[in-house]
C-alpha cells in the first residue's frame, strides 16, 4: 500500500506542476485562433530561424512544462518543427537541482552549455534541412486544425475551451504517469542502471533510450548515475537530450499524425545517441 500510495502521489505532484504551463499554453492557442488577428498568429509560428535559439533558451529552465507547452504549440501549427526539437534537447527537469544540491555547480555549468549548443544546431540544421527541400512541414496547414476542433469554445468562450484542454490532457499525462510510474518501480532503478554501468561505446546509445521514457525517474537515474562517476558525460547528455519529459506523450496525444510522431521521436533519439558519442570521443 505504500509503494501504491507513493507512486500515486509522485504522478500527481509530477503531472500538477504542469497545470499553469497546459493552461497558458491552450489559452494562448484559443486567443490566437479566435480573438487575435490572422497577421499575429502568422508571425507567431513563423519566427524564422530564431525560433530553435529561442526554444533552446527556454528548454534550459529546469522544468519539463515547457516541453509540454511547446508541444502543443507545435501540434497547433505555431512553431516549427526545429524549435521543437531544441525544446526537447535543451529540457532538462530534474537534472539541474540534482547536481546542484550535490555542490556539482560546474557540472551544471557543463551540461547546460553543452544542451543549448546541441539544441540550437540540431534545430537550425532541421528547419534549414526542411527549407532547402522546399517543404514547410508545420507550416504549411492551417493553425490550430487538430487542437480547436469540438472546442466549444464559440458557446462558452476561449476560458471555457482552454479550460477544457487543460484537463483532458491533465488526465491524460496523471494515467500515463501513474502507469510509467509503477512499471519503473517493479523493474527496479538499480536494474535500469545495471545496464548504463559498462563502460563502453554503446553507454551513449542505451542512456539515450532510457532518457525516452517519459517519466521523471528516467532524467534522475542518469543524473544520480553520472554523480556516481558510473555514466559518462557524453552519456549522460545523450540520455538528458531525449528525456523531453512528458512532452513526448502530450506530441503523440495532440498531434493526429503518427507517422510524423515516430520520426520525431526516432530524430531525437538520433541527435542525442550521436551527441553523447561524438562527446565521448571528443573528451
Amino acid at each position: 500500500m505504500d509503494l501504491i500510495k507513493d507512486v500515486f502521489l509522485d504522478a500527481l505532484i509530477d503531472t500538477a506542476k504542469m497545470l499553469p504551463f497546459l493552461f497558458g499554453a491552450y489559452l494562448l492557442i484559443e486567443f490566437l485562433e479566435h480573438k487575435a488577428s490572422d497577421r499575429l498568429a502568422n508571425s507567431l509560428r513563423k519566427m524564422g530561424p530564431f525560433g530553435p535559439i529561442g526554444g533552446a533558451i527556454i528548454g534550459c529552465v529546469p522544468q519539463c512544462g515547457f516541453s509540454v507547452a511547446v508541444t502543443n504549440l507545435f501540434s497547433g501549427r505555431l512553431v516549427s518543427l526545429g524549435t521543437l526539437i531544441a525544446v526537447y534537447i535543451a529540457t532538462s527537469d530534474e537534472a539541474i537541482p540534482i547536481l546542484l544540491s550535490g555542490g556539482n555547480a560546474a557540472d551544471v555549468g557543463k551540461l547546460i552549455l553543452a544542451k543549448l549548443i546541441i539544441a540550437v544546431l540540431a534545430g537550425l540544421l532541421v528547419d534549414t534541412i526542411l527549407r532547402f527541400f522546399h517543404r514547410k512541414g508545420n507550416e504549411e496547414e492551417e493553425p490550430f486544425s487538430d487542437l480547436c476542433e469540438g472546442c466549444g469554445c464559440e458557446e462558452h468562450g476561449v476560458v471555457y475551451s482552454a479550460l477544457k484542454h487543460t484537463i483532458q490532457i491533465f488526465i491524460f499525462l496523471f494515467i500515463t504517469s501513474l502507469v510509467l510510474g509503477f512499471a519503473i518501480e517493479l523493474l527496479g532503478e538499480d536494474r535500469l542502471g545495471s545496464i548504463l554501468m559498462t563502460d563502453s561505446i554503446f553507454q551513449p546509445f542505451l542512456a539515450a533510450l532510457i532518457g525516452l521514457i517519459p517519466n521523471c525517474a528516467a532524467s534522475v537515474l542518469l543524473t544520480n548515475l553520472y554523480a556516481a562517476g558510473s555514466l559518462s558525460f557524453g552519456s549522460v547528455v545523450a540520455g538528458l537530450s531525449t528525456g523531453a519529459g512528458l512532452g513526448i506523450v502530450v506530441l503523440f496525444k495532440t498531434n493526429k499524425r503518427l507517422k510524423e510522431n515516430i520520426a520525431i521521436l526516432l530524430l531525437l533519439y538520433a541527435i542525442g545517441a550521436l551527441s553523447g558519442l561524438i562527446i565521448n570521443l571528443v573528451m
